[in-house]
């Protein structure tokens, strides 16, 4: 029997062990307990942990016990308050239930209250979520690499020692060596049998040889140096995916601030989920009114500079930033664009023009409307090329806060969720 012994350390004594366990074994609860979160805290807090609790029956676990055997006999008493059909009522209170007035009588069981940690956190919080049509691979250029069992040999680390490859080559080494002399042996002991022919000197010769074969069967070693085989590995390149998300994000003066501060969260959303799953995401940041321009994170998400609405130029500069830098044979790439829906009457033909010029290159593109009345006039303009391309277009409108995340997942869920 093999022991092994965790001798990692646990974070404030805590076994990470059992963690992981409890998490598993309560992943509905613990689900169903986040999204309650949700709704109570900003998107801004979203990689922050929480404390969530789970109801104390849920956290039961059954167990097996001896009952009494034989055949046991019992008397129920009968009541004067009830008959057979009658329904019975609900009764007040519960486990952990408070009220406003003391009792004498009655026992509960508070909910099990715990802390998940960030990373636990987005892991609930993005699961069954992926980045759709994820396919194009490069092994060019990749940095990573992985540990992948090549054969065995016959030398190598103590730590790579093949215990089962060994014994069978010790196996195979000794069935070799003396395969001949118990071959001769067994001969020997079938002539040893008595018959009437055999005499006392002729029995000698042979008991002898016999004494002989099995020292020399008996000096074989079980394991020798050469028996030894260690797991060859070698390294192994992993094919990353390469994937561009661009952002876009309406800053005319038709975008007030509750409707840019809609955009804004939505986009923290999106980065938090790109951050925590896609290592090798890249992120490109596009502001427009009626001119676009790439800018960095911060100026994404605090500039103030505003003007009127041509949505056109946010396309138009996509497409230019893909020609130069990354090219749809290599890349997967991705679109995001939030917009309170106003357009200039004059730009709905270009914004057709070329969104229908960008559906080819990219793996998908989502449009976020940021408004309480619907249709507006870049709704309108996108419907019909969103009916020619289900697929690789979609797109959803938000009216508040608690419609970011539910709209989110319902764009970025995963195929199979």
């Amino acid at each position: 029997m093999t022991f092994f012994i965790d001798r990692r350390e646990n974070p404030k004594n805590k076994s990470s062990v059992n963690r992981q366990r409890f998490l598993r074994r309560y992943r509905k609860q613990i689900q169903e307990a986040v999204k309650k979160k949700l709704g109570e805290r900003s998107i801004t807090d979203m990689a922050q942990g929480e404390k969530i609790s789970i109801p104390a029956k849920d956290t039961k676990e059954p167990f097996f016990s001896h009952g009494k055997g034989g055949r046991h006999d019992h008397v129920l008493p009968g009541n004067r308050e009830f008959i057979a059909g009658d329904t019975l009522a609900r009764p007040k209170g519960g486990p952990g239930a408070g009220g406003s007035e003391g009792s004498d009588h009655g026992e509960g069981v508070d909910d099990f209250v715990f802390e998940l940690t960030q990373g636990e956190f987005l892991d609930f919080l993005f699961q069954d979520m992926a980045l759709p049509n994820l396919s194009k691979r490069q092994l060019t250029g990749s940095d990573e690499v992985k540990r992948v069992r090549a054969g065995f040999s016959a030398d190598g680390a103590p730590g790579n020692i093949s215990v089962t490859r060994s014994l069978r080559s010790a196996v195979a080494r000794r069935v070799a060596l003396g395969a001949g002399k118990r071959r001769e042996l067994r001969e020997l002991e079938q002539k040893l049998a008595p018959h009437p022919n055999s005499n006392a000197a002729e029995a000698a010769s042979i008991i002898a040889r016999i004494e002989e074969l099995r020292r020399q069967l008996s000096r074989i070693p079980f394991l020798d140096d050469i028996d030894i085989r260690y797991h060859r590995q070698r390294d192994e390149p992993i094919p990353t995916s390469k994937a561009v998300m661009f952002c876009l994000m309406d800053v005319s003066g038709s975008m007030d601030q509750a409707t840019k501060d809609l955009a804004k969260r939505f986009f923290i959303l999106l980065y938090l989920f790109l951050a925590r799953h896609y290592e090798k995401t890249e992120v490109v940041y596009i502001r427009h009114h009626t001119r676009a321009e790439e800018v960095d994170e911060e100026a994404f998400f605090y500039s103030r500079e505003t003007g009127g609405t041509v949505v056109s130029s946010a396309l138009e500069l996509m497409d230019q930033i893909i020609s130069k830098r990354y090219p749809a044979s290599d890349w997967n790439i991705y679109g995001s664009q939030a917009s309170d829906g106003d357009n200039w009457p004059n730009d709905a033909e270009r914004c057709s023009s070329w969104l229908n010029r960008l559906l080819p290159l990219v793996q998908y593109y989502a449009y976020i409307e940021i408004s309480e009345q619907t249709p507006k006039p870049l709704w309108q303009t996108y419907l019909p090329i969103c009916n020619q391309h289900p697929d690789t277009f979609a797109m959803q409108t938000i009216s508040g806060p608690e419609d970011i995340y539910p709209v989110f997942r319902q764009l970025f869920k995963k195929e199979s969720a």
